[in-house]
């Protein structure tokens, strides 16, 4: 008689984690579930629309990097790119796009979706805290929900994409907005009791029965978030905290029209280079 394995399910638990364990865990997790992550989202990022988060605002019509006709001819790093549906969008304005991501397996669904009909996207498998290019590269770096959530370090990833901007250079960056983590990651009713202190920066960490994490994300308030971006040597343009619009029905983990019509739950920072 067959005796079938189950890997045990991975413990939940708040602990410290360092960068070298943060990045392991963010590599290995991407590489286990971007197939499951581009089926079930894949039809709402579309294969080459650029959208800051869960809510749908998409960069066509927000315009946190410029207008569309001023992104041709710039050279645009995409950081956390997953399948670089963002960067095709930038080279369909004419942009030169390079889609960096830490997942070896998130940037073979970007050679996947990927075509002949669409405008090539440079790609590069890499960790944003050791970017992998020469000083003052790009014009414009941005990040829709990539690697800064998931690091211990942000103001190195900062202080990174400062170094490979040219003077004034634009980063716009997205990430859960940091009131969320005072609230049970749950779409419905049960979401919007405050669970926890928004002053506890102890990260969220899945772990497997050895205790070596398997998913880390690092929480910041919003004022962390803030003095970060001026370390890492920028200046804060705009902070955007876009509301939940009525034609997205989606629920997507703990975001959904409920908590969005209530509460934040996502902040895109858009930061010049100093």
């Amino acid at each position: 008689m067959s005796q079938e394995i189950y890997a045990a399910e991975p413990e939940a638990t708040r602990r410290e984690a360092s960068e070298a364990e943060s990045s392991r865990a963010s590599r290995g997790w991407w590489d286990r579930n971007a197939d499951e992550y581009q089926s079930d989202h894949g039809a709402f990022l579309g294969d080459g629309r650029f959208v800051w988060g869960p809510e749908g605002l998409d960069e066509a019509e927000a315009g946190l990097l410029g207008s569309a006709s001023s992104l041709r001819g710039l050279d645009v790093l995409e950081i956390g790119a997953g399948a670089a549906q963002c960067s095709r969008w930038l080279a369909a304005q004419g942009a030169r796009p390079v889609a960096l991501d830490l997942s070896h397996r998130q940037l073979q669904h970007a050679l996947r979706i990927g075509g002949s009909d669409v405008p090539a996207v440079r790609l590069v498998e890499a960790d944003a805290g050791m970017l992998p290019f020469r000083d003052g590269s790009f014009d414009l770096a941005c990040s829709a929900y990539g690697a800064v959530p998931f690091v211990a370090d942000p103001v190195q990833v900062f202080r990174e994409v400062h170094r490979v901007l040219r003077p004034g250079g634009r980063w716009v960056f997205s990430v859960t907005h940091p009131v969320r983590w005072a609230f049970p990651d749950e779409p419905g009713p049960e979401g919007l009791s405050v669970a926890a202190s928004y002053f506890d920066r102890t990260p969220y960490v899945e772990q497997d029965e050895r205790g070596d994490a398997v998913y880390v994300e690092h929480h910041r308030t919003l004022g962390d978030r803030v003095r970060d971006v001026v370390a890492g040597g920028f200046r804060l343009v705009d902070l955007v905290e876009p509301e939940w619009p009525a034609w997205n029905h989606q629920e997507w983990g703990g975001w959904s029209p409920l908590r969005g019509s209530l509460i934040p739950g996502t902040a895109i920072f858009v930061c010049e280079r100093a």
